[in-house]
């Protein structure tokens, strides 16, 4: 099953995209991440690791697969037992402030059905400006 999920928030571009592209600040915006374990500081094609969610010890693997960043795209594909699934990002500035992103998560229907209102909300949260 394919999915389109979308989100539109008053955070700029760069920071959004600096959101993505740590993996180290996905617990700051994505509250299904616990930790992330990734071999590399920030994404590029072929970085690997694990992230954990809210059951201990339980992790699903992935692989970067494209990441383009001047275009703010990237996509990876992630395993957590049987179920692989590919999910790919686009970020792009709006005319008058603040950023839309897209989310397209390929996968089995009952994996991507479960995911899509936990990424909504994850996406929601990464185009929102910081509270000062």
């Amino acid at each position: 099953m394919r999915l389109s999920l979308r989100a539109v928030g008053s955070a700029d571009l760069e920071l959004v995209w600096q959101r993505y592209s740590v993996p180290e600040l996905w617990t700051t915006w994505a509250p299904q991440i616990r930790r992330v374990e990734v071999s590399e500081p920030t994404l590029a094609v072929g970085v690997t690791g694990t992230v954990f969610g809210v059951i201990p010890n339980v992790g699903a693997s992935f692989e970067v697969v494209e990441y383009v960043e001047d275009e703010h795209r990237w996509a990876w594909d992630v395993v957590a037992g049987p179920v692989h699934m590919h999910l790919d990002h686009r970020s792009e500035a709006r005319i008058g402030g603040g950023t839309s992103t897209t989310l397209i998560v390929d996968g089995p229907v009952v994996a991507v059905l479960t995911y899509a209102p936990v990424a909504r909300i994850s996406l929601e949260s990464l185009v929102r400006r910081p509270k000062s």
